[in-house]
């Protein structure tokens, strides 16, 4: 049923970039996916630039809201000889992008049993040995589309600092752009996310959790949701429109330029 719900999402998504008027669009920019020019309008997001390109996003999106960190994207301006990184559902079009999309960065992820595990740095060295091959360049940092300070929060795992880890990394949304670019191969955001988890052990339960907890099981929320679960084709493209216009996106597009395999016509 959840797979239902996203296709339905993906349609309403596709909707509401059909049918605009390019005569209504003032400004224009060339931008480069997969190596071939495309002119879409200057105002809208990379996420936004693509799919009006014709292209159609089998992976690399999610919550289209800088959350999930599906998006993440490798990208060159013109005349600038440095790789940039950004989200493509939070970044504007710039003329002369070459974008490169990483639905998701190609790193191991070790199997650790939390509760067995003792909360201190020991355990990020036992499973992350590689932090301690930290040159300090700040690339990683720089890399970051969250404007997360990365290197200051694998300076405090390499101390044991499990709460500095913590606070640092809270914001982490595990797109994975600090990990590859960094020269001594470290995957930060995994390293953030075990340190938070053994943090997290050390903590009190909030009450403000255990009171939601106790509102899903009494089903305070279900109504809610079979509603949306019944709605229609139609009113979920308007619920999404709706979304859209509050949120300043684009509003319609010719869909008729996208392929089955999810690439533009021309």
């Amino acid at each position: 049923m959840g797979q239902e719900i996203m296709e339905r999402i993906r349609e309403a998504n596709e909707a509401v970039i059909t049918g605009i008027d390019d005569a209504d669009i003032k400004h224009w920019v060339t931008i480069y996916i997969m190596g071939k020019a495309y002119r879409v309008p200057a105002d809208i997001t990379l996420m936004q630039a693509i799919e009006y390109a014709g292209y159609r996003f089998v992976r690399g999106a999610g919550c289209r809201a800088g959350f999930c960190g599906a998006c993440a994207t490798v990208y060159r301006t013109a005349g600038d000889w440095r790789l940039k990184t950004a989200l493509a559902c939070q970044t504007r079009v710039e003329d002369g992008m070459y974008l490169v999309q990483i639905p998701f960065a190609p790193a191991e992820k070790p199997t650790y049993k939390l509760e067995e595990e003792e909360p201190s740095g020991t355990t990020l060295l036992k499973y992350f040995p590689e932090i301690a091959r930290c040159v300090a360049c700040n690339t990683c940092t720089k890399a970051c589309p969250q404007d997360l300070e990365v290197m200051d929060a694998i300076q405090a795992a390499l101390r044991g600092d499990l709460k500095a880890v913590a606070e640092l990394s809270f914001d982490c949304i595990q797109c994975g752009l600090c990990s590859i670019r960094c020269p001594a191969e470290i995957v930060h955001y995994h390293v953030a996310q075990l340190a938070r988890r053994l943090y997290g052990r050390s903590l009190p339960v909030p009450g403000h959790v255990e009171e939601r907890v106790r509102e899903i099981e009494e089903g305070k929320y279900e109504e809610e949701f079979e509603r949306i679960m019944s709605l229609g084709r139609e009113e979920i493209e308007e619920l999404y429109k709706k979304e859209q216009r509050e949120k300043g996106g684009l509003k319609s597009r010719d869909a008729s330029r996208v392929t089955r395999n999810g690439q533009g016509e021309g």
